[in-house]
């Protein structure tokens, strides 16, 4: 039976080698309560050393793991994130087919249908994330909430007046809240941060191509549902919206993983290889301690100035990028019909889906954060001031690109938070949780800045929008003039790259490597934050 020590295996490292690992191995011991470890406890059983890291061996086995997940994964979470945003932002389009008329709702009436879905949604992601990092099937978990919102969604289209409406949407914010956050949580416990950007970004198309494919669909729907059966066509759009996303959440249960520990359509050596490559990632296993409870990971996400950072970075943001509640309204404005104004609303957010991968496929291969996620809000202050200059309908549409791109950026901003803060995991989930959470509340300010007084222009609405991306830009350079300095302190001061780092990370790392603490050290010591 092979040990989970690479000393004590076969191989080529010769007795001088070892000597000196055990003496630096005994002198962090003495300095830094580090201490190597002989012999550790069995995960999955008896195996051997996993292949080192950096061979062709390795590498091979890598890719076929990660590709299992890319291809059970991903469409799982596209399919159910395409129907997040099309339940949420059905309203938006039932407002065109005669909604606000037959609930007898005034104009800030509605305003308040879109901003009450987030006063449940945003404080629920805090709980939802550390319910999330707490129990053992996530896949139950989101697929539950997923049918959920979907049952709530579908009910939305027997509402008789303001008040039911209300309640719907309210009670659809609090499934809602466990999707985004969680599934963000969920991939950076597979995905390692040269990965995350480029998965969570494909995730995120899924929003971007639900503003496109909602569009057509809904289209569809209300140029084609109008009367059958006695039934408004704006009531069928809920019925058929809400009934897709049923059948999805039910089948995302068995499609979904769970952690990397215990799913079960990957075999153990696939399970142990899948947590050896996140330790490796950041020099310390990506699990908790018996000590790193939720409540504990919230207080650590709390004392740390940068979640708090990141969060009104999100509130800006998400302010700036409001108009997305409105775009069937803003795209209307160009003065065409119902139907067309909806198939005008589809290329924008076609063309944004594709950057979003682009963009985050190249930060994943230069690590860099800051100028991938903000370099585009101003690309949407391009098309602020385009839109705020000009009457011409083609100039507008235009603007309307730049702005569907502003996403692009959005799409990575959890990314930056779970690279930033990547242990323990409890953190880290707290931390995701009160950013979305919290930066959501941009959405709800943003419900009552387009207002339809200030239509078709609305140029009230884009100077705020514009403000508030100005401010998140500047919020993004404080963070990353942040993490270069941490980054400088751990180049130069030894002791810096082992502040926050946990003994029984690293030597769980080390177990499940297969190689000495020693050599899981000098691993955590090479570990720099992206910026």
């Amino acid at each position: 039976m092979a040990s989970t020590n690479r000393s004590s295996t076969p191989s080529s490292r010769d007795s001088k080698s070892k000597k000196e690992g055990q003496g630096a191995a005994a002198r962090l011991g003495s300095e830094d309560d580090f201490v190597r470890v002989e012999s550790l406890p069995r995960q999955d059983g008896d195996y051997d050393p996993l292949p080192p890291s950096g061979t062709l061996e390795r590498i091979e086995a890598e890719k076929r793991l990660v590709r299992k997940l890319d291809m059970r994964v991903l469409p799982t979470i596209v399919l159910i994130f395409i129907m997040n945003y099309i339940d949420r932002n059905g309203i938006t389009t039932a407002r065109l087919k005669g909604m606000e008329q037959d609930l007898g709702i005034s104009d800030v009436q509605y305003n308040t249908v879109i901003a009450i879905l987030f006063v449940s949604y945003c404080p629920a992601q805090v709980p939802s994330n550390m319910i999330l990092n707490y129990i053992s099937r996530p896949s139950l978990y989101i697929g539950i909430c997923v049918v959920a919102w979907g049952v709530t969604s579908a009910l939305t289209g027997i509402t008789k007046d303001y008040g039911g409406i209300l309640a719907c949407r309210i009670f659809i914010g609090l499934p809602e809240a466990a999707f985004y956050p969680g599934a963000v949580y969920l991939l950076s416990r597979w995905y390692t941060k040269k990965e995350l950007a480029f998965r969570s970004a494909i995730l995120y198309a899924g929003l971007l191509i639900s503003n496109a494919f909602g569009a057509l669909m809904a289209a569809g729907i209300l140029s084609n549902m109008e009367g059958v059966r006695g039934i408004r066509a704006w009531r069928w759009l809920f019925f058929i919206e809400g009934a897709i996303t049923v059948f999805i959440g039910l089948h995302s249960m068995w499609l979904l993983p769970d952690y990397p520990h215990n799913t079960r359509w990957i075999s153990a050596d696939e399970r142990r290889l899948a947590q050896a490559r996140l330790s490796e990632d950041a020099g310390e296993a990506d699990k908790d301690n018996a000590e790193d409870s939720p409540m504990k990971g919230l207080k650590m996400a709390v004392k740390d100035v940068k979640v708090w950072i990141f969060a009104v970075m999100t509130v800006a943001q998400l302010l700036g990028l409001s108009f997305v509640q409105f775009f069937p309204t803003l795209t209307q404005t160009l003065g065409f019909s119902t139907t067309v104004s909806l198939l005008l609303a589809a290329p924008p957010w076609i063309v944004a889906s594709a950057i979003c991968c682009l963009n985050a496929w190249h930060a994943d291969k230069t690590g860099e954060r800051f100028f991938h996620i903000a370099g585009w809000w101003w690309g949407v202050i391009l098309g602020f001031i385009i839109s705020l200059s000009t009457a011409s309908v083609a100039a507008r549409y235009v603007s309307m690109f730049f702005m569907a791109c502003g996403y692009v950026g959005f799409a990575m901003t959890l990314v930056w938070v779970s690279n930033a803060l990547p242990r323990p995991p409890a953190k880290r989930a707290a931390a995701i949780g009160i950013v979305n959470g919290m930066g959501n509340l941009g959405n709800l300010i943003g419900s009552y800045t387009w207002k339809s007084e200030w239509g078709p222009g609305y140029h009230q609405s884009m100077a705020i929008s514009l403000a508030a991306l100005v401010f998140s830009t500047a919020l993004a350079v404080v963070i990353r003039v942040m993490l270069i300095r941490e980054n400088k302190k751990m180049d130069d001061d030894d002791k810096a790259i082992m502040e926050g780092a946990n003994r029984e990370r690293i030597e769980a790392a080390a177990q499940l490597e297969g190689i000495t603490v020693q050599e899981a050290l000098e691993r955590r010591r090479k570990y720099r934050n992206l910026y």
